[in-house]
């Protein structure tokens, strides 16, 4: 029997999953760990916590198996995206590493398009530029810290730090890599006019590979921090999202994934590199060879219940707080919420949105307004799915979803009906590091293929399917939803400015 390692390094910890020939999920470890905000609007992570979370959560895993070392037949790698490490010519870390939710960059996003223009640098990266990103930090870096600029070497992502760690090779998976704003969509590598117009040397950027590819073997030195044999194959693996896609099994169009977690995100898998002429969508490669997706993100989905609940019925469990709404119909009587707590993303890249409920009553109660939310949330993801359907003529067969907002029957019915297509629930939880494990089994060859790996491992669990009358209501809902924010972006202006 052969096994086989997911390693997760996300913004919070380091999760080692070991997977068996069959899929089965035999060990779990994490270690958790803290960022830090040294200043408002930043992020920073030293990468020393990445390499020791995945020493101690590796060794963990074996620990709990209790399986020989020598049956780990590949290791995977997945992670937060975006993110900046810097690291000189002995292979150093030079500054800590700026993460995927820094905010610091909004002035190079801004230079970026003055350089490209808008229109160039969504034809060549598939994307805007956004302070997520990781060129408009490598800009800031350039620009507020040349000393550190001068002795770096090496630029990586988060999970590629693990990477050099374990094989002392500079490599990046395309689907990550993508996600820099440095690569050609199309060709699925680096782009020759994007590091001119960024002024970065080709030779500091890592090698690209696809996801079950090979980039390196376990060095003797990492071998005796995790305790596996020497010469172990590490696979390229994928960022986050990406590898998230294949652990639920949306590996090929028309199979969509949709992760209700405090953000939601929305992800398709597309047969070509298209792109949303206006950037409105993300548009990377996959982890899965020869295929591309497109990615919505909205950043208060469950995180905009969890508000709800705590401002309105502190300390009620999740399930009292819905079981009312069941009664409510579908469009709570006319009451519509608008779920830009924290600004948003897709469709509108627009920092100074905010919430809103519109059509209060005094018919309304508790209840109407509960369901609103969930019909809210609906409503924004659907505008992801509205831009995709269009940019990547990609026609949705099934949606698969997961996170904590997928527990809810009640949420997985409205979501059916809004979206006007079939939901379903899959035996995987693991989400991320349960796909890079699986890109592992591929590249070591216990799967021909990542379909195969799929099909053989993620099974459907349940399934909710749309209500014609509901689907039919929730359309005419959905055309005043979209005026909201065109009518209140002013008011949202205005009141920042104040």
């Amino acid at each position: 029997m052969h096994y086989f390692i997911g390693i997760d390094s996300s913004t919070t910890a380091t999760k080692a999953l070991l997977i068996d020939e069959q899929g089965d999920v035999v060990a779990v470890a994490a270690t958790e760990y803290d960022f830090e905000t040294p200043r408002p609007l930043w992020s920073e992570q030293d990468p020393a916590l990445w390499w020791n979370g995945a020493v101690q959560s590796i060794r963990g895993v074996l620990a709990q198996s209790g399986i020989e070392p020598k049956a780990v037949a590949g290791l995977g790698l997945t992670g937060q995206m975006h993110g900046l490490v810097l690291l000189d010519a002995d292979g150093q870390v030079l500054r800590p590493a700026i993460l995927w939710n820094d905010q610091r960059t909004g002035a190079q996003c801004d230079e970026i398009r003055r350089r490209l223009g808008k229109a160039r640098l969504i034809e060549i990266t598939g994307n805007d530029a956004l302070t997520g990103f990781t060129a408009p930090k490598i800009l800031w870096v350039q620009e507020h810290e040349p000393e550190v600029w001068q002795r770096a070497r090496h630029i990586l992502l988060p999970k590629d730090y693990v990477r050099y760690k374990l094989t002392s090779s500079y490599a990046c998976d395309v689907a990550d890599g993508a996600g820099m704003l440095l690569f050609d969509l199309k060709a699925r590598t680096w782009s020759p006019e994007m590091l001119a117009a960024l002024d970065i040397p080709s030779a500091m950027l890592p090698t690209t590979h696809e996801g079950p590819a090979i980039t390196g073997y376990l060095s003797q030195e990492a071998a005796h921090a995790t305790g596996l044999p020497m010469g172990l194959p590490v696979m390229a693996g994928g960022g986050d999202q990406a590898a998230g896609a294949v652990g639920v099994g949306a590996v090929r169009s028309g199979i969509v994934s949709l992760a209700l977690g405090t953000s939601g995100v929305v992800f398709a898998t597309t047969d070509g590199p298209f792109v949303e002429p206006e950037g409105r969508l993300h548009a990377f490669c996959h982890s899965v060879p020869g295929r591309w997706h497109f990615m919505g993100v909205m950043l208060s989905a469950a995180g905009s219940l969890r508000w709800h609940r705590d401002a309105f019925a502190p300390g009620v469990g999740f399930d009292d707080l819905l079981a009312p709404a069941v009664d409510i119909p579908a469009g709570s009587d006319g009451l519509l919420y608008l779920p830009y707590l924290t600004g948003e993303r897709t469709p509108y890249a627009d920092p100074l949105a905010r919430g809103a409920f519109v059509g209060l009553t005094v018919r309304h109660g508790l209840p109407h307004l509960t369901r609103a939310v969930l019909e809210g949330v609906a409503f924004g993801l659907r505008d992801s799915f509205e831009l995709i359907k269009t940019a990547g003529k990609v026609e949705v067969q099934q949606v698969r979803v997961s996170g904590g907002g997928a527990k809810s029957p009640l949420w997985r019915q409205i979501l059916a009906d809004i979206l006007n297509a079939e939901l379903v629930t899959v035996n995987t939880t693991e989400g991320a590091a349960y796909g890079a494990a699986l890109l592992a089994g591929v590249g070591a060859g216990a799967w021909p293929d990542v379909d195969a790996a799929a099909r053989r491992t993620i099974h459907v669990t349940g399934s909710t399917s749309p209500n014609a009358a509901a689907v039919t209501i929730y359309d005419r809902f959905y055309q005043s939803y979209r005026g909201l924010y065109p009518a209140l972006k002013p008011t949202f202006d205005a009141v920042a400015a104040l």
